[in-house]
């Protein structure tokens, strides 16, 4: 079975947001795959919708066996399990949120279906906290 490697985008705005990141990044580890890489953690102001919750967010490069859509199956297990109700796709808009984890980049893979986009363009492209992440998780990585 081959690997991939994949750039996750986690972000927490209630309830303990950077511990509720480190309880995510230990849950990733433990059932999606190994952990190459991660930025520092990256407090910014909620995007796209109002609240007076700050964010924590991270990003994380991680090597995993699984399919874009088992990788987002077990993504989804993750968050539900701890707390999160629905997404923002199920709800029609961003809301604060105990934890939301999304795909980035999946290797060299695009892929496009109704709740999944490989890769992630607004994280890519039009978020500057995501690309601020993603800089620094490349300079970690290229550190190793």
């Amino acid at each position: 079975m081959s690997s991939n490697n994949v750039i996750l985008l986690l972000g927490s705005n209630i309830n303990f947001p950077e511990k509720n990141i480190d309880t995510a990044i230990g849950l990733i580890s433990s059932r999606l795959g190994s952990i190459i890489a991660m930025s520092s953690k990256l407090m910014t102001d909620p995007v796209e919708f109002d609240s007076k919750n700050i964010f924590c967010n991270i990003a994380v490069l991680i090597k995993t066996q699984f399919s874009p859509v088992q990788l987002l199956k077990n993504i989804k297990e993750i968050e539900r399990e701890m707390g999160r109700e629905e997404d923002s796709f199920a709800k029609g808009g961003y809301e604060d949120r105990i934890i939301d984890i999304d795909i980035v980049e999946f290797g060299s893979i695009r892929f496009y279906s109704q709740k999944l986009m490989i890769p992630h363009l607004k994280h890519l492209n039009e978020r500057d906290f995501s690309q601020e992440l993603l800089t620094q998780l490349n300079t970690n990585i290229e550190k190793k």
